[in-house]
């Protein structure tokens, strides 16, 4: 696992804290961070004058993704009034630049006018003012342009939610040059990472075996199977941030979030006008993007049918020995990017 080994400047080495999950914990996480270095500044009175009482930034940090379905409780009126004015809404979470990139560049294959880097320049104009059709296309408001920074700046901070994997017909990872070259004919979009799929239970034992501390048991629903495989994409978005907690012996968010500010982290911090630092951070994140698939292995291609009747194609995936510690030191440290960089692009906002 060569090119994971050496990962990033801020990984130092976890340290273990008090006791012992980017899925709602990692966002949480990243709003935590957020909640607790905008303390005592303006930034915190003009974020507390949109948000309702009793919330925080790691309150509504998952708020984005609730409104696509009911698994965080019933849908509010202000969700549905949100989704049904921006259809295109679950598209704003992501963007799929090949990750072989060390850009990206408006109007690039992958790239599209409702991907995250144009959504958090959309809100990012929006909390500066600078409200127009121009600027503002899907006429969030500011609440929701503050919602939306919030969970996006997580979002844009997960390798797979920039970087993409493009795959040929002999399970190659390869590099469209145009958007009409994915055609699931000759090269193939691996949905960022979704239909990937990795055993589950291998990845845990994998993890015991390089000495990450042990999670708690995950209750079991009587009568419904254990699935021996997960998408790579939520193995990022919530498995690595797992390994990341019970590195650090931290059960919540909060909890992590302190302990990592606690550690006083070196956090690169983005320079010039904000309106450029979703691009700044889309370019970071594609660095680890790389990072995150290197050295794996794309089994044989296995043609699927939805519940709709459409066609889908499907990969096994296996990853290094090692793979659970190199990929939950990105994941901390990305989380830790993520809640820093929140943080000093509000308080730019409102100095």
């Amino acid at each position: 696992m060569k090119k994971l080994a050496f990962v990033l400047a801020l990984s130092g080495a976890f340290v273990s804290t008090s006791a012992l999950a980017w899925g709602p914990d990692g966002h949480r996480a990243v709003g935590a961070i957020a909640d607790k270095l905008i303390k005592g500044t303006n930034a915190e009175k003009h974020v507390k004058e949109l948000l309702q009482p009793g919330e925080s930034l790691e309150a509504v940090a998952n708020w984005p993704d609730c409104v696509k379905g009911n698994y965080c409780g019933p849908q509010s009126p202000e969700m549905v009034e949100y989704v049904n004015a921006n259809p295109k809404h679950q598209e704003y979470h992501y963007t799929d630049v090949p990750f072989q990139f060390d850009h990206y560049h408006d109007g690039d294959v992958g790239t599209a006018d409702d991907d995250i880097v144009q959504t958090l320049k959309q809100a990012i104009a929006v909390l500066q003012g600078k409200d127009t059709p121009q600027t503002n296309p899907h006429h969030f408001t500011r609440r929701q342009a503050l919602i939306l920074i919030t969970h996006m700046t997580g979002d844009i901070h997960q390798p797979l939610h920039v970087g993409a994997a493009y795959v040929s017909k002999d399970g190659k990872f390869v590099v469209p040059k145009k958007h009409g070259d994915i055609d699931a004919v000759g090269i193939f979009d691996s949905r960022g990472g979704n239909n990937f799929l990795v055993d589950d239970a291998r990845i845990e034992k994998l993890a015991l075996a390089n000495d990450i501390p042990p999670g708690e048991p995950k209750p079991e629903k009587p009568g419904v199977p254990k699935n021996l495989t997960k998408p790579f994409h939520s193995y990022w978005d919530g498995t690595t941030v797992n390994y990341a907690f019970r590195r650090l012996r931290t059960k919540t968010p909060d909890q992590f979030a302190q302990t990592v500010i606690d550690s006083k982290p070196a956090v690169t911090m983005n320079t010039g006008d904000v309106s450029t630092w979703p691009y700044q951070w889309a370019d970071d994140t594609l660095i680890y993007s790389k990072q995150a698939y290197a050295d794996v292995t794309v089994g044989p291609l296995t043609p699927q049918v939805s519940k709709k009747g459409e066609t889908y194609y499907t990969w096994t995936m296996e990853v290094p020995a090692n793979y659970p510690v190199p990929s939950s030191a990105i994941a901390k440290n990305q989380l830790i990017k993520g809640g820093y960089h929140l943080a000093a692009l509000l308080e730019a906002i409102w100095p």
